[in-house]
């Protein structure tokens, strides 16, 4: 049985500086059934899906390997997206707006 489901858990863990244990108490489940799915051993339920995926920045789809087309840009575009709205809250009205400027292509 191909396990692409655990590498890309795997590959993932790497890119966002997370290790098992971490993803696992981020998910709400036991480190070691993250490592049984990381090894191939089990497969996660669909709910469990949706929360690694949200863990970890991508698509579901991605993670299952339906949605392998996914190009870094637009990965990237979401991992911004999701910083922007969990940190907005705490920057100055001089940060947000330099940041709608440099979306917008305004150069002070």
């Amino acid at each position: 049985m191909s396990n692409e489901l655990g590498t890309r858990i795997s590959d993932l863990l790497k890119q966002n500086g997370l290790t098992q244990k971490e993803l696992a108490d981020k998910v709400g489940i036991t480190y070691v059934s993250m490592s049984r799915y990381i090894s191939g051993d089990r497969i996660p339920k669909g709910p469990v899906i949706a929360s690694l995926a949200t863990a970890l920045h991508v698509d579901a789809g991605y993670l299952l390997g339906i949605n392998t087309e996914e190009n870094d840009s637009e990965l990237e575009f979401y991992r911004t997206q999701r910083a922007i709205a969990r940190n907005a809250k705490y920057w100055t009205p001089k940060q947000k707006a330099d940041l709608v400027n440099a979306i917008m292509g305004v150069t002070p």
